[in-house]
């Protein structure tokens, strides 16, 4: 067996000295986003894409510079939240984002549809080099925080992202049913073998209010929020309520308009993120 020299460029053998490459894409040349946050679930329909645009707006709220990437391809939702109906175009340095009504850059696979009800019928591979070129192609402004809506579960699209972007932290949006234990467990379990740190959890539709004595009642059982929290030690960030006035707001493209101090905790802990050079 041959001495080893330590340079790995000239050779061929696994050893405990040869340095991991990076998987990490480039940034757009033209592009400088500081922090990268994923919004993350381990099932479909607990409110991601609500999570993120309340983030995005209190972050925005708060003076800072941000960014959405929906990196969910087969069923984006964050133009219409944001009241987007405008497509991208691009220039010689790259694609450029659309604008929200508060200046929040936005890319997602709806741009760049000649129509929003058209179907992304690729597979798995194509989708994922999709979201990686959001990342590499698309000219992102000075961004302070960029948060990644991404698709439910742990399959390409999550892997890519991981892999591909620099992620300072996901957020782990569930909601209060009696599965949530081991769903998450299966994002956090991903999150740790990416060496990507798990800011905390938002629990979405949490209990409702009752317009007439103002009780907090438990649609789908008492909260297990804190339970599971424990279990992983990790934050509650938030736990936001069933109202009807928070889906009509999504629904008519006002997320950005909502008020509510639901995401205040959250908010302070990506506050306190430091930002990479």
């Amino acid at each position: 067996m041959s001495e080893c020299t330590h340079d790995c460029s000239t050779c061929g053998v696994d050893c405990a000295s040869r340095t991991q490459e990076s998987l990490l894409a480039p940034q757009n040349a033209h592009s400088k986003v500081k922090r990268v946050i994923g919004v993350v679930s381990g099932k479909g329909g607990v409110g991601k894409s609500l999570v993120t645009g309340l983030l995005a707006s209190g972050m925005r709220r708060a003076g800072k510079k941000v960014a959405v990437l929906d990196a969910d391809i087969t069923g984006p939702s964050i133009p219409r939240i944001f009241g987007i109906t405008d497509k991208a175009y691009g220039d010689e340095r790259g694609i450029l984002p659309a604008l929200t009504s508060t200046g929040i850059e936005v890319m997602s696979v709806n741009l760049l549809l000649d129509n929003d009800t058209d179907p992304v019928v690729w597979r798995g591979s194509l989708i994922a080099g999709t979201v990686k070129q959001f990342w590499t192609d698309v000219v992102w402004d000075e961004v302070d925080y960029m948060f990644v809506d991404m698709p439910p579960g742990t399959g390409d699209v999550p892997l890519t992202v991981f892999q591909s972007l620099p992620v300072d932290g996901i957020i782990i949006v569930l909601s209060p049913q009696e599965l949530v234990g081991m769903i998450v467990e299966k994002a956090v379990n991903m999150a740790k073998m990416m060496n990507i740190p798990v800011l905390g959890l938002v629990e979405n539709m949490s209990y409702y209010t009752c317009p007439d004595c103002g009780k907090r009642l438990y649609p789908f059982g008492q909260s297990k929020v804190m339970q599971v929290a424990q279990a992983h030690s990790l934050p509650v960030l938030a736990t936001l309520p069933i109202d009807p006035t928070i889906a009509m707001a999504c629904d008519a493209g006002r997320v950005e308009q909502i008020a509510g101090d639901w995401m205040d905790g959250a908010l302070a802990v990506l506050g306190g993120i430091e930002a990479r050079a």
